[in-house]
């Protein structure tokens, strides 16, 4: 198991004014009850949803272990397409009720990206654009971990590579024992606020439809414009990225022992520089 773990904080009646001065600035996952998210949370059965998406075949994904069963509909059959066309109006009630419940003039882009089967589990992810998860039908288990925990985590790109967060090898990973979890459960109504660079894993404990909005924290031009879901870095950071490429290539001229000496340099110029210091 990891190392310690947290409870995150639910709180209900939340006001906008209340989300947007007060606990949006903390940078906190947050989960919000209480919100009213209009028609979808009893609309959106497998009934009315299997009645609008007609028999139409799916493409299953399907891994031999549940961290990377990435099958979207098991008991419906229907393309997500033809689902976020056919259920526009709902859509668009529960986008306004987010909006007027939580946000002034942010703009944000809606996906439903989140049908799932019981023991769907995705991979620990993080995402560059804040994210509110809208658990409208079912139930979900989420667990969370600090961005300032990253070096814990043994990130391959925006993913862990320890894919069973609840028993992994610690044998093969030491040093995600040290990494603080927190984690939260998610029933029909439930939001759950999930700020930029948090890494989450998402576990479906029964049939399910959930509904993420993405928004821009930072100012739109330090986005990749291509970026829909979050997924690409900064640019700054791209480039960032491409120019310490550079700076390992060029340390490779020289021998080994060099090499191994001016990397440590390195890696403590940016601990010493980069590094925020009010890191935890």
């Amino acid at each position: 198991m990891a190392g310690q773990h947290l409870p995150v904080t639910r709180l209900e009646g939340v006001s906008r004014e209340q989300f947007m001065q007060h606990l949006y600035p903390q940078r906190k996952p947050l989960v919000l009850e209480g919100i009213d998210l209009g028609p979808c949370t009893s609309k959106w059965t497998v009934d009315y949803l299997s009645q609008v998406g007609g028999k139409k075949e799916v493409k299953i994904h399907v891994a031999a272990v549940a961290q990377m069963d990435f099958i979207m509909l098991m008991t419906t059959c229907m393309l997500q397409k033809e689902l976020y066309l056919l259920t526009s109006w709902s859509r668009g009630q529960l986008k306004r009720s987010i909006k007027n419940s939580l946000f002034q003039s942010h703009y944000h882009e809606q996906h439903i990206k989140d049908i799932s089967s019981y023991g769907h589990q995705r991979a620990l992810v993080e995402r560059v654009m804040d994210n509110l998860l809208i658990q409208v039908t079912g139930k979900k288990r989420v667990v969370l971990f600090s961005p300032r925990d990253a070096q814990y985590l043994y990130l391959k790109g925006t993913k862990s590579e320890v894919l069973n967060i609840d028993n992994p090898d610690l044998a093969k990973y030491p040093l995600f024992s040290k990494a603080r979890r927190y984690e939260c459960s998610l029933e029909a109504g439930d939001v759950l606020f999930i700020p930029a660079l948090w890494f989450h894993n998402v576990i479906s404990e029964e049939f399910g439809v959930g509904v993420n909005i993405f928004w821009k924290h930072l100012p739109s031009e330090c986005y990749d414009k291509t970026d829909t879901y979050g997924n690409k870095d900064p640019t700054a950071a791209s480039r960032a990225a491409q120019i310490l490429d550079r700076a390992l290539k060029t340390l490779a001229e020289l021998p080994e022992e060099y090499r191994d000496f001016y990397a440590r340099r390195m890696v403590l110029h940016i601990q010493d520089k980069a590094y925020s210091k009010n890191s935890e």
